[in-house]
């Protein structure tokens, strides 16, 4: 049997805050509805304490979702706990995610307070959390950067006022997968009790490490891992949903472990984030990027055509890739594959016939980004014409 590793998606939140991004509370139903209906675990529909139009969205999120619990971000301060709260009342399973920071250069640059005023603090914010909700998250921001005996003494804290979720997050997105394992090995080591709460990773992808932090955090004992869809949110982004569900589906075995999403669901959803944030998803983006299933070499094209786990991890459909895996016919492309794609579109060329095709489609080719159908189809008939 495989552990569950739930997935708490956080687009809503921390993915609203990329630079430029606005969801509406049509959005944010939309969106969290699709994530539910793929079976994610935990949605964090916002930040209530913000406005009232984010507490109104909120709200209409627990409204309209059923099968994923509902959770709100809350300072550690009590009126934000009171906002998370009143924008929960209507969840079937709410939970209040409070944060504060953990890290000397946090404490004496923008929380300016001592870490006995921290502990404080936290006990009396997660006290209070937790008489809103049987479920409590707690964040040690900048866990990463954090001395690993305060973060010692604050998570014991947290979890003696009632937290049932204690998240590290690498809020800077400075870590190593190295010191990401470590960090969680330390605190199961130094704080037992955890192992009566869910440990959750939360990364940024400053380094471009996010998805790798995420799986060392996993092998080292999380079993919540926290992400956003394509991997939105601030500066460059949060772990990417996507690329920790399925990385999970191929490496979890190993791990014993396993999320509940199903993956068919991926590419709408990435879709849908995309259309509503107006982030366009770069071309390259591990999973759902518009080149992840497509294929220009022609060593490449070659051994596709033969059997697509030559060169293909993930099949395409696992995804709901509406078009799955493509030829794309430029310089680089081999006979092969610009025979498949005139096959495909009809044209079936003898040796002679495919020859000259083949030299014509690579005089094109030399000064094209792409040879699209249409110029194929020209090419292959000239060919015929000239053959008869």
């Amino acid at each position: 049997m495989s552990e569950r590793i739930a997935i708490f998606d956080t687009t809503l939140r921390d993915g609203e805050q990329s630079a430029g991004v606005c969801f509406s509370t049509e959005d944010k139903v939309s969106i969290a509805r699709q994530l539910a209906g793929m079976g994610v675990d935990v949605i964090e529909a916002g930040f209530p304490a913000a406005s009232a139009a984010e507490s109104e969205a909120v709200a209409a999120v627990c409204a309209a979702v059923e099968g994923a619990r509902v959770c709100a971000l809350a300072r550690a301060v009590s009126s934000d706990v009171g906002a998370a709260r009143r924008a929960l009342a209507g969840a079937r399973d709410p939970r209040i995610h409070v944060f504060i920071n953990a890290s000397d250069v946090q404490l004496a640059h923008q929380l300016r307070a001592s870490r006995d005023q921290v502990l404080a603090i936290v006990d009396a914010c997660v006290r209070e959390a937790r008489e809103g909700a049987d479920d409590v998250e707690f964040s040690p921001m900048d866990a990463t950067r954090a001395d690993v005996d305060f973060l010692e003494q604050v998570v014991r804290v947290a979890l003696a006022a009632g937290a049932t979720t204690i998240n590290l997050p690498d809020t800077v997105g400075c870590a190593t997968p190295e010191q990401v394992s470590k960090l969680f090995r330390d605190v199961r080591q130094r704080v037992p009790e955890v192992r009566d709460a869910v440990l959750s990773f939360h990364g940024q992808d400053d380094l471009g490490l996010a998805t790798a932090n995420a799986l060392a955090a996993v092998a080292a004992g999380a079993r919540q891992v926290e992400v956003a869809v394509n991997g939105i949110g601030e500066r460059a982004g949060n772990t990417s949903f996507e690329e920790v569900v399925m990385a999970l589906r191929v490496h979890g075995g190993a791990w014993g472990v396993a999320t509940g999403v199903d993956p068919a669901g991926i590419y709408a959803v990435s879709r849908l984030v995309e259309e509503r944030s107006g982030l366009p998803v770069p071309p390259n983006k591990a999973i759902v990027g518009r080149n992840a299933f497509r294929h220009a070499s022609g060593i490449h094209q070659d051994g596709v055509i033969k059997w697509r786990e030559n060169y293909e991890l993930l099949d395409p459909a696992t995804i709901g890739h509406p078009t799955g895996t493509e030829i794309v016919l430029g310089k680089l492309s081999g006979r092969a594959g610009f025979a498949a794609r005139a096959g495909a579109l009809g044209f079936e060329l003898a040796d002679e016939v495919l020859d000259r095709a083949f030299r014509r489609f690579q005089e094109v080719a030399d000064s094209a980004r792409e040879v699209r159908d249409e110029r194929v189809r020209e090419i292959c008939q000239e060919a015929l014409t000239a053959a008869a």
